[in-house]
C-alpha cells in the first residue's frame, strides 16, 4: 500500500455516472492516491440542517451557559 504525504485534507465533490465517480471540478489526483468516499442523501439541504444542528446544540444546550440565562 502507497501512502502519500499530503498537507491537509481537501474535499472534492463528485457524482456518480454510470458506476464511475466523476469530479465536479478539475483536479490532478496521484495515481494510488487513497480517497474516502461519503454517500449524501438526494435532500443535501436536510443532512446540512441535521448534521450542523448536532453541532449547535452542544454548543447551546450546556448547563455550563445557563449562569447567562
Amino acid at each position: 500500500m502507497t501512502i502519500h504525504k499530503t498537507d491537509m485534507l481537501k474535499t472534492l465533490w463528485a457524482t456518480v455516472r454510470h458506476g464511475k465517480i466523476e469530479l465536479l471540478e478539475s483536479e490532478e489526483l496521484p495515481e494510488e492516491t487513497r480517497v474516502l468516499v461519503m454517500l449524501l442523501p438526494d435532500d443535501e439541504t436536510e443532512f446540512w440542517l441535521q448534521t450542523s444542528q448536532t453541532s449547535l446544540s452542544s454548543v447551546w444546550d450546556n448547563t455550563e451557559d445557563d449562569v447567562y440565562a
